[in-house]
C-alpha cells in the first residue's frame, strides 16, 4: 500500500509542476476543467512515460497490439 501512495504523490507533484504552478485560474470550475483536460488529454495520452520506454501511452498500445 505504501508504494501505491508514493505513486500518487509523484503524479500529483507532476500535475502541480506542469500545470497548477504555471496557471492562474479565475474560478474553481476553470481549475477543475483544466486539470481534467491535463489528466485525460495530455498526461494519459500524449505525455511520454518512463515506465513504458519513454513512449506515449497511445504509441505503446499501438506497438503492443502490432506485436
Amino acid at each position: 500500500m505504501r508504494s501505491h501512495s508514493k505513486l500518487w504523490v509523484t503524479r500529483f507533484g507532476t500535475l502541480k509542476t506542469e500545470l497548477v504552478y504555471v496557471e492562474k485560474f479565475q474560478t474553481r470550475e476553470e481549475a477543475k476543467l483544466k486539470i481534467f483536460d491535463y489528466i485525460e488529454v495530455f498526461y494519459n495520452r500524449q505525455r511520454t512515460h518512463s515506465s513504458i520506454g519513454y513512449k506515449t501511452p497511445v504509441d505503446f498500445e499501438k506497438t503492443k497490439t502490432v506485436s
